[in-house]
């Protein structure tokens, strides 16, 4: 498509000269207006849900009645969809501070009148040249956007959906703070009465951190359902990780997770601590912190790992978190390991994300989280 140029200016004879110059360099899609009032109708500026008008420039007067040209310049810029649209002047006014104000007004450049042809082309192909390369920024961000948003998809339709079994239940609550993130959690049922639940957060975010996890998470249903036994899981998890790692690389990922067994025949909590934070449990009323374990995995080709085991009677119930929640409740609480604590003692909260809420009623709208959040929780009781 041609590139559409406005022009801008109060008298005509003016206009004419302008036109007959870029018609004659090629520029034939024009149109002249002898106002910025109907410049601003062009454009649809009084409509805010209108659509962007093609312009790929606009050559406007500097003085004109009404409405100066400064101000204009000012006006179509400050709209978003012309935010980028790029503005010479053409002028005969040869005050310096004028010109200085008009270049603070967003303008890209001015020409004076009487209007020399060559300098006139010259400075049009130069501001066209940008507002080219401007568009194609523009539409490979969208592009990007697009395919961002098509990954992030993906990543969340990995995401183990909410269980309710007779005597088990999991959910979960996620808030990620870009489009793909770097946490991970699933459950898989191993057996009639086995569960193997994991949470884990990738070092960093975003669409390195992502990719890495989705490589992780690939492997998790069979390693989990295969192996079931906490440090069996862990050292397969950490034997994947490492062979990610590469003599040149600049940079080794790892990641943190919390991986357990819960069986609800033998009434007990397996799991492994990989440098992750401490989950919670509390197992028939007395709290219990999951921090056995091992270092995060990815660092080491060999690992030690420990696992913990916690029986219970009646009752447990667990929550899985990473660094993200910890680290933004220390910014309001000083005993935020508490409140989350006080917050699981409560008998009849079973949604993660109602227990969010009651942590940091609205508080995210003042004071978002810098990294991501996620929250597993799980409860169970006795059916023997």
């Amino acid at each position: 498509m041609p590139m559409k140029i406005v022009i801008v200016d109060d008298n005509k004879t003016n206009l004419m000269i302008v036109e007959k110059i870029l018609r004659k360099a090629g520029y034939n899609n024009l149109l002249m207006l002898t106002s910025a009032k109907k410049l601003y109708q062009y454009l649809q500026l009084d409509e805010s849900k209108s659509a962007e008008v093609p312009v790929d420039l606009i050559l406007m007067d500097m003085m004109m009645p009404e409405i100066d040209g400064i101000e204009a310049c000012r006006t179509v810029l400050a709209s978003e969809r012309y935010s980028d649209l790029p503005i010479i002047f053409v002028t005969a006014m040869g005050d310096s501070n004028k010109m200085a104000e008009a270049m603070d007004a967003g303008a890209l450049d001015y020409v004076m009148k009487p209007i020399n042809k060559v300098e006139l082309l010259a400075r049009i192909r130069s501001v066209l040249r940008l507002k080219l390369e401007k568009d194609r920024r523009k539409e490979n961000d969208r592009r990007i956007r697009n395919e961002l948003d098509l990954a992030r998809q993906v990543q969340r339709s990995m995401l183990s959906g909410p269980l309710q079994e007779k005597d088990v239940n999991i959910s979960a609550v996620y808030r990620p703070t870009f489009e793909l993130a770097g946490d991970f959690y699933a459950w898989y049922q191993i057996s009639p009465n086995k569960y193997g639940v994991i949470l884990l957060d990738m070092m960093g975010h975003g669409i390195s951190s992502s990719l890495v996890g989705m490589y992780i998470y690939s492997a998790l249903k069979d390693t989990i359902t295969a192996m079931a036994d906490p440090e069996k899981v862990i050292k397969e998890l950490n034997t994947r990780m490492v062979q990610l790692h590469t003599q040149d690389s600049l940079m080794n990922y790892y990641f943190t997770a919390i991986y357990f067994v819960l069986d609800t025949k033998e009434q007990t909590i397996e799991y492994v601590n990989a440098g992750h934070p401490a989950g919670i449990a509390i197992v028939d009323k007395e709290v219990k912190f999951l921090t056995e374990g091992s270092c995060a995995l990815g660092f080491f080709e060999e690992i030690e790992v420990t696992k913990g085991v916690i029986p219970y009677q009646q009752t447990a119930r667990i929550l899985l978190f990473t660094d993200g929640l910890s680290e933004w409740l220390e910014e309001k609480y000083d005993d935020a390991m508490d409140q989350l604590i006080r917050s699981l003692q409560i008998e009849d909260l079973s949604d993660p994300a109602v227990l969010l809420h009651q942590l940091q009623p609205g508080w995210e709208l003042v004071n978002p989280p810098k990294d991501d959040m996620c929250m597993v929780l799980i409860s169970t009781k006795s059916s023997y």
